[in-house]
């Protein structure tokens, strides 16, 4: 007699491990073949399908599954969908089998929400899973938030402080820190910590050979970019070399180890051959899986190529497109740079005048265009231009405060266009300007949330500060309140607090005194004769009046002496003869002057002996000698006779 199919799967489960799924598999399907409403057969053959990562046929038998079993399945459900990147369907089946009192969903949101990109969700779900009895989960955990952070720091929150290494944390712990501070910029500590994280994983005694290598390649990824970003070309390419000539590539990694190659070989002559290497490097851009921000910076490689090999009507014909489906005004970092290569493609190459003017005329077709409007201003600002370049942004800035819509006011708030502002409106020397701009700046953001306005919170505290009004050391208070609720205890923010608000509310200062560190710690190794000896640098403003005058002579004071002109005298000059008092004078009324032709004749027998005498007189010159000149005659005092 055979076997039950059902009873023939539950003794295979029975087993202590089990390493053949395909054998699960097989009794699994045969079970189902007996008994379709079999609901422990379906779920045993899906999580066979999950773990031999045949995804799309969980998905179908999932979908072929009894609507009874599908509660029971949430868990698998959820992860096929995940696995396959249809993180809106996950979410929505893990919202509908609830979160909060099954941990093992809490894991797969989080891992939904992080591939996602909704990196504060996850950052959440890992806080709230380690805060509630994480038992032998702690070190993964751990090191999930920590992933969790340093992606977010990728879309411009600070998150350094949070990201702290202790001496017992393994390499992927390190390694996490490392990505972290590559996106706050701080290179040397993320280099620091690559470092440690290539020791502390070579050094590992729980991983195989194999799995060194494995782990070691997005290592040396992330050291090879710090090296790029710190301008050690020729080790970050030997790096890159090392790690592309490897058989075993994880898709992703090939492919940004391949872009960036590209980017960091000198500049060649043909810009065909970069396109032709370019292209090689991304043909399988399908097979991976990038975040947001990885595939903006190959989409945006991919334009700037085309438009070196003169395919500027195909970029701007694509960025159009791409700039038509944004909203605007947009702080977005990929909507301003698609702005900036369409104006390059749409300048057909022209420069000067008629540069401003065909980008201006773009400008007025999209009014609200940031990334625009930026690249105006830069063409000025290389110009020299500021006063226009300010003159610009301050009517952009204006209409984006007549918008009156919550996205057009945060964008005109945002912290880089209030830094560019700033700056422009400090080089001309309106510092009371500037600080109306911070102030109106730090107001706005009250009402908001400042996740990625942190840095300006923290420049207008500190600028608010300065201050004796009661009101801006208030806001100032208010900024670094804010700052310090966000943060979870910063110590800058604290310190700002106790700045801002020690000289009218005291009581709130007491709190944070004992968080600031002590003066003697402070103030620890530090050679105060040295400083003193070694004297305060002082700038001076470029703006002042001061810096239009020009320096006083370091010499004695004295008249100065004027430089004669060295007198120049004719070719025929003899010296020590006399010059001719009448040589200022034209050639005609000079005494020497003797007229040729008869009538010169006649006026010369005018005057021989025996001729009538015409009274003269001597005019005395300046220079010597004198003019004889004749008289005029009276006048007759006989009166004429008129005519009858």
């Amino acid at each position: 007699m055979p076997q039950d199919p059902a009873a023939a799967l539950s003794a295979l489960l029975r087993q202590s491990s089990i390493q053949d799924h395909d054998e699960v598999l097989k009794a699994a399907n045969a079970a189902i073949k007996a008994n379709k409403s079999d609901a422990d057969s379906q779920h045993t053959r899906i999580i066979a399908l999950l773990k031999l990562d045949r995804f799309e046929d969980a998905l179908r038998a999932i979908a072929d599954s009894p609507l009874t079993i599908h509660s029971r399945i949430a868990l698998e459900h959820a992860y096929a969908l995940y696995k396959t990147g249809k993180l809106t369907e996950a979410t929505s089946v893990l919202q509908s089998a609830g979160l909060e009192k099954k941990r093992n969903l809490q894991h797969v949101a989080a891992q939904v929400a992080y591939r996602a990109e909704r990196f504060d969700e996850a950052c959440n779900i890992y806080s709230r899973l380690l805060d509630t009895d994480p038992a032998g989960e702690e070190n993964d955990i751990s090191i999930n938030l920590r992933a969790a952070f340093a992606q977010s720091g990728w879309l411009g929150y600070s998150v350094a402080d949070r990201v702290s290494v202790q001496d017992s944390d393994g390499f992927e712990m390190c390694y996490n820190a490392a990505c972290a501070h590559i996106a706050s910029g701080s290179l040397e500590t993320a280099a620091d910590l690559l470092q440690r994280a290539s020791r502390l994983c070579d050094a590992s005694d729980d991983l195989t050979e194999e799995d060194k290598q494995a782990e070691m390649r997005p290592i040396l990824a992330q050291q090879a970019y710090v090296y790029a970003k710190l301008g050690k070309l020729k080790e970050a390419l030997d790096l890159y070399n090392s790690l592309s000539s490897t058989t075993d590539e994880d898709p992703d990694l090939a492919l940004i180890t391949g872009n960036n190659m590209v980017a960091l070989e000198p500049k060649a002559e043909n810009p065909y051959l970069v396109e032709r290497r370019f292209s090689t490097a991304t043909a399988k851009e399908k097979d991976a899986k990038l975040f947001k921000h990885q595939s903006d910076v190959l989409q945006r490689n991919k334009l700037t190529v085309d438009l070196q090999i003169l395919k500027g009507a195909g970029v701007k014909r694509r960025t159009d497109a791409l700039i038509s489906e944004a909203t605007h005004p947009s702080t977005s970092s990929e909507t301003g740079v698609l702005s900036v290569l369409n104006a390059a493609a749409s300048s057909q190459g022209t420069t000067g005048k008629q540069l401003l003017k065909n980008l201006q005329g773009l400008a007025q077709k999209r009014p609200h265009d940031i990334g625009l409007v930026l690249t105006i201003v830069q063409i000025q600002l290389n110009e020299g231009h500021v006063g226009s370049a300010l003159s610009i942004l301050e009517s952009f800035l204006q209409r984006l405060e007549k918008a009156e819509t919550h996205d057009a006011q945060d964008a005109r708030f945002s912290p880089g266009l209030v830094a560019l502002t700033v700056t422009l409106l400090r080089t001309q020397g309106r510092e009371s300007s500037a600080k109306a701009e911070l102030i109106k700046a730090a107001t706005h953001w009250q009402s908001r949330p400042a996740n990625s306005a942190a840095s300006l919170l923290e420049e207008a505290g500190i600028e608010l500060m300065k201050s004796s009004n009661p009101q801006d050391l208030q806001l100032a208070g208010a900024s670094f309140q804010k700052l310090f609720d966000q943060q979870s205890g910063s110590d800058i923010a604290a310190a700002g607090l106790v700045a801002s608000l020690a000289p009218s509310d005291p009581s709130r200062v007491e709190q944070h005194l004992q968080n600031l560190p002590s003066v003697d710690s402070l103030i620890e190794g530090i050679d105060v004769a040295a400083l003193l000896n070694a004297g305060v640098v002082t700038t001076t403003s470029k703006t002042g009046s001061s810096a239009l005058k020009r320096a006083a002579p370091s010499g004695p004071s004295g008249k100065t002496r004027k430089r004669r002109r060295k007198i120049r005298l004719p070719k025929n000059y003899v010296e020590g003869t006399k010059p001719d008092p009448e040589r200022w004078l034209p050639l005609r009324d000079r005494s020497s002057y003797r007229p040729k032709g008869k009538k010169g004749k006649k006026k010369a027998g005018e005057s021989t002996q025996g001729g009538m005498v015409k009274e003269e007189e001597t005019l005395e010159l300046v220079g010597g000698g004198g003019v004889k000149v004749e008289k005029a005659p009276p006048p007759s005092k006989k009166k004429k006779k008129g005519k009858k």
